[in-house]
Formats: C-alpha cells, structure tokens, sequence
C-alpha cells in the first residue's frame, strides 16, 4: 500500500467513518443496532458481533472511498478480516478507503476537568503492527468536561507527546481532544483548546497532524487551525448530536469534514435486510458526504 497515494486521498473530498467503538461504548453501539446485553456473552461475543457489524457496513456498496476518504478502525478490526482479506488491504485495495487505527486504552479517571489517556505500554508494538498492516494513521481520544486552561493544557501536552511517538514510526496521528458537548462550558473551553493547539502546532518542528475536534459553538472557530501548515486536515466527532444537528452545524464550518461514529450508523438495525441497510447507509453517507464538501 502507498502512503503517498494515501496521503493524497487524504487530501481529497470526502470524510471519514469512525468504527473504533471499543470496550466502554461497544454495548451501547450494538443495543442501538438492536442487539441486547442479553444476547451475549462475555467480551469476545461481543466483539464478534460488533465486527460483523462493522463488515456489513464496509462491504455495502455505497461504503466506498467516492465519498467515505477513511476508516478509523478499533484494533481487532484492524486485526480482522473482510470478504477473505485482512480489514486494512480490503479497505484500501477493494474500496479505495484510507485505514486508521484507534490506539489508546481509554480515559484516566477525571481531574483538573478533563481526562487524560490511560498509559499505553504496547503502543509501540501496537504502531509496528498497523505499518504492517498497511495502515495509514492513528487516532486517540481524551475528554475535555469543563473550561480547565491547566487541564486543557495537560490534554493537548499529552497527545502531541504520544503523536511524535506515532510519527516517528510513519503514520499520520489524528489527535482528538474532545470538548463534551454536555459541558456548560463549553464555548470557553473550545477557546481556551484552540489556543493550547495553535500554540502546540507552532512549536511543532516538523512534520503534521490530523485534528478530531467536537463541532464548535462559535462557527468557524478552528478555520485558522485549517490553515496551519502543520495541520493536514480537521475533522470532526459528531460526539453525541443527531446526525441531522452534526451535519448541519458541520455544514458551516469551513475546511471541517467529518468523522462521525454513531451519526454515520444512526438507524441502522441488525434486523434490517440487506437492501434495507444498504440503502440507509448510503443516506447516511451522502448527507454526512454533502455537509462535510459542500458548505453554506
């Protein structure tokens, strides 16, 4: 696999589709697919069912890189197969889709307002493993709950300490500090993280990031992080929203394309037949495809 042909679809149109739902948020990414805690048991069921889920929504016809420009994967997916082959050379050889993989362990107990990453012993194995695989970048998240500037601070320090980890083997990191969308903080806490990112991409010496950011309050707030030569793209989470309220406030904020998670599989159920499914997602993908290109 190219990562210069990679990099260039990453430039492109398009957006991409987040299915690196893990442990934490797999049972309630199923319950809304209409597969009960009951209807399992123990934690490789359920991952056995979510990949399958995962496979259905990859292998339908519209899931192709004509609008879907990559895939943030969970690390068993990037470990799985589709349609015989391993998830990343289908992705990219059969759909035309760029392969990231999720790569932290989760979220360390809240302090100072937000939540760090937990530490990540086997990233480096982990990273060896995705440049063999044929994986184009990575993605890892913390939480942002209130407008802390010394926790917001301590979340930015950590991620772009890990992302030059992640650059030195290769890969493209997308960095996701994620302001809740539940936070009655929230305006000021996305103007406190643009400046700690502008002020980490500045001292930054070479090199460039991917950013995942929640659809801010104030529009256009991170266009200025759009332009930074240090930034390949800036996407973003749809983090809770409707798929309807994530596109539309996505719709108007300049040089932002999506990575939306539970607004891209909002209505799919395991129950629905294959035409069914098949052309829900495909709704779902031009919609999300429409606000993340075409901009009012």
């Amino acid at each position: 696999m190219s990562q210069s042909e990679m990099a260039a679809r990453v430039a492109a149109d398009g957006f991409i589709a987040a299915l690196d739902q893990s442990g934490g948020s797999t049972p309630g990414a199923l319950r809304l697919y209409g597969i009960p805690d009951g209807a399992y048991t123990g934690e490789a069921e359920m991952f056995a069912l979510m990949h399958a889920m995962r496979v259905r929504i990859m292998t339908a016809p519209a899931f192709t890189g004509a609008k879907v420009m990559g895939a943030i994967l969970f690390e068993g997916t990037m470990n799985g197969s589709a349609a015989g082959k391993p998830v990343p050379a289908y992705l990219w050889r059969e759909r035309g889709v760029v392969p990231f993989v999720k790569v932290d362990k989760g979220l360390a107990a809240e302090a100072d307002g937000v939540s760090l990453m937990k530490p990540m012993p086997d990233l480096d194995p982990l990273l060896a493993r995705a440049v063999k695989l044929g994986v184009f970048g990575t993605k890892m998240r913390s939480v942002i709950n209130g407008p802390s500037r010394d926790g917001i601070a301590a979340v930015v320090k950590q991620q772009f300490d890990v992302a030059a980890r992640i650059a030195a083997h290769g890969l493209m990191p997308i960095v996701e500090p994620e302001v809740s969308i539940k936070s009655p903080g929230k305006r000021d806490a996305e103007a406190i993280l643009l400046t700690e990112l502008t002020k980490a991409l500045d001292a930054m010496p070479d090199g460039r990031v991917m950013l995942k950011l929640t659809l801010p309050d104030v529009t256009d707030l991170y266009a200025p992080l759009t332009r930074h030569p240090r930034v390949a793209r800036v996407v973003a989470l749809s983090g809770g929203y409707s798929r309807a309220e994530a596109c539309e406030r996505l719709a108007v904020n300049h040089g932002v394309i999506a990575s939306f998670s539970r607004a891209l599989t909002e209505g799919l159920t395991v129950t629905m037949s294959d035409a069914e499914f098949d052309a829900a997602l495909a709704g779902a993908i031009e919609q999300i495809y429409v606000a993340s290109v075409a901009k009012q």
